[in-house]
């Protein structure tokens, strides 16, 4: 099971493991205030693509395209998140505060089409 949580959001008990899917570190969050298990910076959209996006609703699905293809160049880390997944419920933490169109959702979506 993935869940998303804001790092700006309390931890709880069923987050299970708390992964960071961002390639900066929230800002003004400490780390044991974040208390993630993994920082997963590699899984992150690159700068070029975030910058391109800019949370900007309208550009979300071919931000989502775009994020999944470079998904398949990082093979390592998805297989990461892939295997904790498996093993129990995972939280990706991200920072953004558009809850609807982030990196973080997209990541989920397209782990959740490759777990089965």
């Amino acid at each position: 099971m993935i869940h998303l949580k804001r790092a700006y959001d309390e931890p709880s008990p069923e987050d299970g493991e708390r992964v960071l899917v961002e390639r900066l570190w929230p800002r003004g969050v400490t780390k044991a205030r974040a208390a993630v298990d993994l920082w997963l910076k590699d899984v992150a959209p690159s700068p070029e693509l975030r910058k391109w996006f800019g949370h900007d609703p309208a550009k979300w699905k071919q931000f989502e395209r775009r994020y999944w293809k470079e998904l398949q160049s990082k093979r390592e880390a998805v297989d990461v998140l892939r295997q904790m997944a498996r093993r129990g419920t995972v939280t990706l933490v991200y920072a953004a505060r558009d809850e609807e169109h982030n990196g973080a959702l997209a990541l989920k979506t397209f782990l959740e089409r490759r777990i089965r």
